[in-house]
């Protein structure tokens, strides 16, 4: 437990909670030094058990069908490049709201966001039975892509509840075990739910409705987490700003300064080639599966679903070996964890593609999509460096990089062979982690080149506590507002004595 020290003579300071579950530091604007995965105490783990699992349940809605997306292909009379259009347009729909949810968080929080966005992303998951032509099934993924936008919420919301010590860990883990949802809805849609449905009716009618099951997790899952989670350690962004602990933010002005820096850009495109790869093996892998070793619709889902499954621990191992790099050689560290990842991850993604044994296959693809993850968790660790007051912009913008990567790459596979289009993929991603030589921070060195200022080696040394937090900063407090606060709080106490 710990409690946020008050200077003696001084009044408690304004904010939901006095007392934490865990150890945080009053200098980051109480966020937790630690991470401890069993407790779902609020607000720290509570907002970490929450971010995770509205991510993993917008992956349900978002990819409730692609395991099931042979079936509809013969239901329809569907062409290839007909499929690959409606995956494409399952992931453009989100870059949009990408780009738009970062300056809301910035503004309102994550929150209320996420919850908006699960609930909206439902209703059409809800409708995909009524899908009856190749047009309708592009425009109905095209709006349940929405859904995918929530790993902005994700990512800032552990930004802004755990320091800049062990945020690279916290954002990892949160954004692998969402993305888990993508393996885990291959298995569950492809391999359980979809057998079952079919025990008593036609398989034409059974993955007509199948998916109302994710639909109603989702609605429920984000109405759910409006009452049951908090904004930021101190409570809500409205009761923060009410109380002037937290100043009014723009969130035009926060997204044209997050856009206005080059690194963002940077991290777009590598995220593009990490992220982007992920969303597009979770279009492809059953079907790839399926027509190149010929196998049932159940086996290649199943097989699929093992890409996904990497996300219980690759992309947290990404996070934590940022962190641990960066506690050694700082912001450098961090550069050569990521590069290294990405050159990985496309060697993989060559070598799987000349891979023609089922069992060599399945190996590789593990291996690769390992390096995926990892690649993805050490992205994140970078983020919240860039610059700091815009974090939430930064991350949607970033975010964003990952579904314009899975249009791309998705284009790609619509109009060459499998194995054309994964050599192209490849060599885009080891392309990629050649630009971490052009990501040069403020006050940090990069990745051959510059050094880290005084403040920067006292930060990852953790040589004192007046180093700057790194990680998000808040808005300067209103004073004014804040002392009209507290003197209407003392007014109220003289009237009670009275």
């Amino acid at each position: 437990m710990s409690t946020a020290e008050v200077p003696s003579g001084q009044a408690p300071e304004l904010k939901k909670y006095q007392e934490y579950s865990v150890n945080i530091d009053p200098d980051q604007d109480d966020k937790a030094t630690e991470i401890k995965l069993c407790n779902f105490k609020r607000p720290h783990m509570r907002a970490f058990h929450c971010s995770w699992f509205c991510f993993f349940t917008a992956f349900f809605i978002w990819f409730a069908i692609a395991p099931l997306l042979p079936e509809v292909k013969e239901t329809l009379g569907l062409s290839k490049q007909e499929i690959w259009t409606s995956n494409i347009c399952s992931v453009a729909g989100t870059i949009f709201l990408r780009f738009v949810n970062g300056p809301l968080c910035d503004k309102y929080g994550a929150r209320i966001p996420m919850g908006i966005i699960l609930a909206f992303a439902s209703i059409p998951c809800a409708l995909t039975g009524l899908v009856n032509d190749a047009t309708s099934l592009a425009v109905l993924r095209f709006f349940i892509g929405f859904g995918g936008s929530t790993f902005v919420m994700c990512q800032y919301w552990t930004s802004r509840m755990f320091t800049k010590e062990v945020v690279g860990t916290a954002n990892a883990l949160v954004g692998g075990w969402g993305n888990l949802g993508g393996g885990v809805t291959q298995l569950i849609m492809g391999s359980v739910l979809f057998p079952l449905f079919k025990t008593g009716m036609s398989a034409e009618m059974a993955w007509r409705t199948v998916c109302i099951v994710p639909a109603c997790v989702g609605l429920t899952v984000g109405i759910t987490i409006l009452f049951i989670s908090d904004d930021a350690p101190k409570g809500n962004y409205k009761e923060m700003k009410k109380n002037g602990v937290m100043a009014e933010v723009s969130a035009g002005a926060s997204f044209r300064s997050g856009a206005a820096n080059v690194n963002t850009w940077l991290l777009f495109i590598q995220y593009a080639c990490c992220f982007g790869v992920e969303l597009t093996m979770n279009n492809a892998a059953a079907s790839y599966f399926k027509a190149t070793f010929e196998l049932t619709t159940e086996t290649a889902a199943a097989i699929a679903s093992l890409f996904g499954w990497m996300n219980l621990f690759a992309r947290g191992v990404g996070g934590f070996v940022s962190d641990k790099a960066n506690s050694r050689t700082g912001m450098r560290g961090r550069l050569w964890v990521q590069t290294i990842c990405l050159i990985m991850e496309g060697i993989m993604v060559l070598i799987f593609a000349n891979t023609k044994n089922l069992g060599l296959a399945i190996f590789v693809m593990v291996i690769f999509s390992s390096f995926v993850q990892a690649a993805e968790g050490s992205s994140y660790g970078i983020v919240p460096y860039v610059n700091p007051p815009v974090t939430g912009s930064i991350a949607g913008i970033v975010g964003a990089g990952g579904n314009t990567g899975a249009v791309c790459f998705g284009l790609g596979f619509r109009q060459l062979e499998s194995k054309q289009a994964f050599i192209v993929m490849g060599s885009c991603i080891i392309a990629s982690g050649a630009l971490s030589l052009l990501i040069f921070i403020k006050g940090h060195a990069g990745l051959v080149m510059g050094q880290d200022s005084e403040e920067a080696i006292a930060a990852w040394k953790k040589l004192g506590a007046s180093a700057p937090a790194s990680t998000l900063m808040v808005p300067e407090p209103d004073a004014e507002a804040a002392e009209e606060v507290e003197k209407e709080e003392a007014d109220k106490a003289v009237a009670v004595e009275e």
